[in-house]
This record gives C-alpha cells, sequence and structure tokens, in this order.
C-alpha cells in the first residue's frame, strides 16, 4: 500500500516515541494497527464491491445475448413453421384440383358418371362396385380424397382359395 522501507520505519517509531512517550507508545501503536486493519478491510469490502459489479455488468450481457439468441430462435422456428404450413395447405389445393369435380360427391355417397362407360347409360361409382364386390362386403368412403375404399380383391383372394 504505502512505499515505506525499513529505515523509515524505523526514524516513524523513534519520533513516535519522543512525541508521544514510552507509556502511551503501545496504546496508540495499537490503535493505529486497529485503524489500518479496518481500512484495509474497507478497501478490500470496496474491491469486491467493484468485482461484483462488473461481474452482474457481464451477467446482465451475457442474458441478454441469451434473450436475443431465445427470440431469434422462435421466430425462426415460426416462419419454418408457417412456411410448411403454407406448403402443405399449396399441396392439399393442388391435389384437390387434381381431383375431378365429382370427387367430393363420390364421398357423400351421391352418384357419379364412370369414364369407362358411355354418359347415357352409366351407373353410379357405388353400384359398380357393388357389382364386383362380394355380398356382405363393407364400402368405406374416404373423405379425404373422395374415393370408395373397397378392399373387395383381397376378400375375392380369400374366397377363391
Amino acid at each position: 500500500m504505502f512505499d515505506f522501507g525499513f529505515s523509515e520505519l524505523i526514524v516513524i517509531g523513534i519520533v513516535l516515541l519522543v512525541v508521544v512517550g514510552p507509556e502511551r507508545l503501545p496504546k496508540v501503536a495499537r490503535t493505529a494497527g486497529h485503524l489500518l486493519g479496518r481500512l484495509q478491510r474497507y478497501v478490500s469490502d470496496v474491491k469486491s464491491d467493484i468485482q461484483r459489479e462488473m461481474q452482474l455488468e457481464e451477467l446482465k450481457k451475457l442474458q441478454e445475448q441469451v434473450r436475443h439468441q431465445a427470440q431469434e430462435l422462435e421466430s425462426s422456428v415460426r416462419s419454418g413453421a408457417a412456411k410448411v404450413e403454407s406448403e402443405v395447405g399449396q399441396t392439399s389445393s393442388e391435389l384437390r384440383s387434381m381431383l375431378p369435380d365429382g370427387a367430393g360427391a363420390v364421398a357423400a355417397g351421391a352418384p357419379v358418371a364412370d369414364a369407362a362407360t358411355p354418359s347415357a347409360g352409366a351407373a353410379s361409382g357405388s353400384q359398380l362396385l357393388a357389382q364386383d364386390r362380394p355380398a356382405g362386403a363393407e364400402v368405406r368412403p374416404q373423405l379425404e380424397l373422395g374415393l370408395d375404399a373397397v378392399r373387395h380383391e383381397a376378400s375375392a383372394d380369400k374366397n377363391k382359395v
């Protein structure tokens, strides 16, 4: 703390002995030691407070960086999810546009003319499937694609065996 050499301390001690006297010198030295100890503790407390404040500032900066990165990640995830959602919507609309106009009517059970039969005497798609299907087979409409899902081939194979 202070830059005193040994010779300078001896000079200070002799001056104190002359000024204070030999009776009160130990008491003054004890008081000076206590004051010096308090001063050292005060200086170390100030240093530690400054160091804690610097660490707190670093932590605040780190917290802000983490918060910023979390916001960037959230926004990128949201934009990715929106992109996927729009692509799925676009794909579903493309699939709907590829289906014939009456595809929704087939799902609802309405008659639709088969492309292989002439339109004058056309039977409905469910009637055509009923002719090919064995008795008791269940018809399950697929609402998403608008097609009748009949597993008559598998049941016909079982009947043949």
